[in-house]
């Protein structure tokens, strides 16, 4: 039972600080919002993934309508932190990506998995990892 309380409360903590569910010991690197800010906008500006800003920062939601000006984003996890980026551009495809970028597509993909593997649904200023090794994400929660 007290195992329970105690991982509630720091879920629950993590969420009223509206912050990241990583200690800030593990973050690679941090941005704080200000006035503005969309998750595209952070990711293209900080060199950051959109998949990992929201996987790291599991409080975003899926819109990025609930940033908060002052609110403090991880914006990587030490040895999980890809900052080798592309920012899509329209007409963009991620053969002509991972061709650029000295990746594979398998890789591309995996870094990626919110990218499905035929790769319809990317869009114009979503940032894609584009590392040549595949980031090892794991839950932090």
């Amino acid at each position: 039972m007290l195992a329970r309380f105690a991982i509630l409360f720091v879920a629950v903590a993590a969420v009223v600080s509206g912050s990241v569910l990583v200690s800030q010991a593990e973050c690679a690197r941090d941005y704080t919002v200000v006035g503005g800010d969309t998750c595209d906008g952070i990711s293209a500006s900080t060199g950051t993934p959109t998949f990992q800003l929201h996987f790291v920062n599991q409080v975003i939601n899926e819109a990025c309508t609930n940033l908060s000006i002052g609110q403090v984003l991880c914006l990587g996890v030490v040895g999980q932190d890809c900052t080798d980026v592309h920012v899509v551009q329209a007409g963009d495809n991620c053969i002509d990506i991972a061709k650029a970028a000295g990746t594979s597509l398998d890789t591309l993909l995996a870094n990626n998995p919110n990218v499905n593997s035929a790769c319809t649904n990317i869009y114009a200023g979503e940032v894609l990892c584009t590392a040549s090794s595949v980031i090892d994400y794991t839950e932090h929660v």
